[in-house]
């Protein structure tokens, strides 16, 4: 129905999430680091990221109620994943940065900015497995809709995908500041200065991280940067450039959006122009609210009335009643399970589509730099094959969950969000691509090893002729017995001297021995097509 007024989010709260692959400083091995958070607690004092173990520290700090009913949501072994266990160390380790404390951002020339308070800026790692995860939390208050819209589309984009004709780059923000505690500018993005961005891709076939981002995520250097010292700790994008993310909008009425506002809000499509259309064409978005809407409490009552998930795979965004005390308690309401529980399914689905693509990237460097002609390359090859099937093999026992935790609602959540970012057949693909260079492995072993019989074999042949020869009757040919032992010795030495170089000799030609001797036993060949083959040894 028409709306009378512009809808008002009195609260927006933001969570942006950038998977990342981990690499190792130049010359250093490139094998998977088992504990890939030593890269910042190396760093020295002057690092901005800290080790944050208040929730589940040595004696407990911080802990709070929304903070167990965060750990109770899970099932057992997803809790030893998330938290460790008694004499066990958790999986997951966490980081956080203290001296942003908002961003200003400007979402179009011309426009008046916006400051969103800086909740906070965490870095996780996971136990094995080189990946890491910047999160951003940001919140606001008092945006229209179209404000929120703009916010949710136009953040999180690690560069710009383009520019238009006025040189503004396409789909992110015209401006956007970093601010520390006194509002000073702490870093800005440089995602209006073509040319930088146009160059790296030009020199590198790499695209260059937007400088605000690079400067949150150091220490660590994007990979291919010229600023890069050898021994630096790199990362590299490993998904698409646009951060998967979370939103919470508080409403005054929910039920005064449109089905377009919707569907802008769950695919993330921006605000709408002046005619308030849909996104997308009609037939595209048929299925729209049974595919992304989660509707379990979009009724007039409960704790949270017009309370409604929206799951793209991509983005997981809840809107509600602003004047529902349960939907905005932060200790025990919806809010605390969107910063809390919710936000652990959407990580945990994310980190295993991120680990599976991490895996194959990996598959295919090895087999790039694989030489066949140069023998150290195969051993290389083999010993990374190898790495990455046991790499593999740990990930699907210790983090590969297909359910995460039996409330229904959150079971719905993890689902939904793992189906739509197509997370199994990742899988089996990755599982697959693995079991045939493991293959490829096995069939080159048993190749060699069989090349080895032959050869053993044409050696033993030949060698059976002298052997039967000189052992016929323990005959001997020379009879030293009564010699002296300097003759004895030398005699030794001489006859041993000659077999190994007869052995070695028969081993050098024993490819082609081999095929004299298949020619050999083919009672179908003439006598001469034999010493013909038997020519063809020293040919």
């Amino acid at each position: 129905m028409p709306q009378a007024t512009t809808p008002t989010v009195h609260f927006h709260s933001q969570t942006l999430l950038w998977p990342l692959r981990l690499l190792t400083p130049a010359g250093h091995p490139g094998m998977p680091q088992r504990r890939p958070w030593q890269c910042l607690d190396g760093a020295g004092a002057d690092c901005p990221w800290q080790p944050f173990t208040e929730r589940f520290g040595p004696q407990g700090e911080g802990f709070a109620e929304r903070h167990y009913h965060e750990f109770v949501t899970f099932l057992p072994y997803v809790q030893r994943f998330l938290y460790g266990g008694a004499g066990e160390q958790a999986a997951l380790r966490l980081y956080r940065r203290h001296d942003v404390a908002a961003l200003r951002v400007q979402l179009a020339p011309g426009q008046a900015p916006i400051t969103l308070k800086v909740d906070h800026i965490e870095l996780f790692f996971f136990f094995d497995v080189d990946l890491i995860f910047l999160k951003v939390a940001l919140q606001g208050q008092g945006l229209t809709l179209a404000q929120s819209q703009e916010l949710m589309y136009r953040l999180g984009r690690g560069y710009p995908s383009g520019w238009d004709a006025q040189g503004n780059a396409v789909h992110a923000p015209a401006q956007v500041e970093w601010l520390g505690a006194q509002d000073q500018v702490l870093t800005r993005s440089d995602a209006q200065q073509q040319q930088p961005f146009l160059a790296q891709v030009a020199r590198q076939r790499m695209p260059r991280v937007a400088a605000d981002w690079a400067w949150l995520l150091q220490p660590l250097v994007a990979d291919g940067s010229a600023e890069a010292p050898p021994q630096a700790w790199r990362y590299r994008q490993i998904e698409y450039y646009r951060m998967p993310l979370m939103a919470w909008l508080a409403l005054d009425d929910p039920r005064a959006l449109s089905r377009a506002d919707f569907v802008r809000l769950g695919l993330v499509t921006g605000a709408a122009g002046p005619d308030a259309a849909l996104p997308f064409a009609e037939a595209h978005l048929a299925d729209f609210e049974a595919r992304h809407c989660i509707d379990r409490f979009w009724l007039d009552g409960g704790g949270a009335p017009r309370t409604r998930y929206l799951a793209s795979g991509h983005a997981l965004v809840v809107v509600g009643d602003a004047h529902a005390p349960f939907f905005t308690c932060a200790e025990r309401g919806v809010l605390a399970q969107f910063r809390h529980e919710h936000f652990l399914l959407f990580l945990i689905a994310h980190f295993q589509k991120a680990a599976l693509l991490m895996f194959a990237d990996r598959l295919a460097e090895s087999l790039r730099a694989l030489d066949v002609q140069d023998a150290e390359s195969v051993r290389r090859f083999k010993r990374s094959i190898r790495a990455n099937f046991e790499g593999f093999l740990r990930f699907t026992h210790r983090y590969w969950f297909h359910e995460v935790a039996e409330q229904a609602h959150a079971r719905d959540l993890f689902a939904r969000t793992a189906r739509q970012l197509e997370s199994e057949a990742l899988y089996a693909e990755v599982k697959e691509r693995i079991r045939d260079m493991s293959d490829y492995l096995d069939a080159d072993s048993i190749r060699r090893q069989a090349n080895t019989v032959v050869r053993l074999t044409v050696v033993t042949i030949l060698g059976m002729v002298g052997t039967t020869t000189t052992g016929f009757l323990g005959m001997n040919l020379l009879d030293e017995a009564g010699a002296p032992g300097w003759q004895k010795l030398l005699w030794f030495a001489a006859i041993g001297g000659g077999s190994l170089a007869l052995t070695l000799y028969t081993m050098s030609k024993s490819k082609r021995l081999s095929d004299f001797l298949d020619v050999l036993s083919d009672e179908r060949l003439r006598w001469w097509d034999k010493l013909r083959a038997l020519a063809g040894v020293w040919r």
